[in-house]
């Protein structure tokens, strides 16, 4: 099976789902909406994170195919290494996410007389939430303009 095609497909939806989760974190961090914006975040960077992972799947499995001494393959690694910094990124915010929803940190945060029931509420961790929303979103633009330049330089798997 040759999944030069399918690659192409699974980008989109990752990158959309990503750079909203970012934003809205963003949103939320620093302007503090009325309507929460937690639950979309959480949404967004879960389903942005497992697309991700299919996106990354089928690049690695598409990028096989390719010959192993291409003038391109500087762009090539380039393109792999930030689409799995991209994944590493929102993978770890949202394992933190999760590990400060556990009963464990919530008894340890009930000790020390924390109120945030949300990592996305704690201000204590706005700051490095916010350098992650905006690292990952770099990462993406960087991981599609390496991808872009693949296509639309080298013509790698067109047609």
């Amino acid at each position: 099976m040759n999944f030069t095609h399918l690659h192409p497909a699974t980008v989109h939806f990752p990158i959309a789902f990503l750079l909203l989760a970012s934003a809205l974190t963003l949103i939320h961090l620093f302007r503090r909406p009325a309507l929460s914006l937690k639950p979309t975040i959480w949404m967004l960077l879960l389903l942005g994170w497992i697309g991700g992972g299919v996106a990354v799947l089928t690049g690695l499995l598409a990028q096989a195919y390719l010959p192993p001494q291409a003038p391109y393959r500087a762009v090539l690694n380039f393109h792999i290494w930030s689409g799995l910094a991209t994944l590493v990124i929102y993978g770890f915010w949202l394992y933190r996410g999760w590990l400060y929803r556990s009963a464990r940190a919530r008894r340890q945060r009930g000790r020390t007389g924390a109120a945030a029931e949300d990592l996305l509420d704690d201000d204590a961790a706005r700051w490095w939430i916010a350098l992650l929303a905006i690292v990952g979103a770099l990462l993406i633009v960087a991981t599609g303009w390496f991808g872009g330049r693949l296509v639309y330089e080298f013509g790698v798997n067109v047609g």
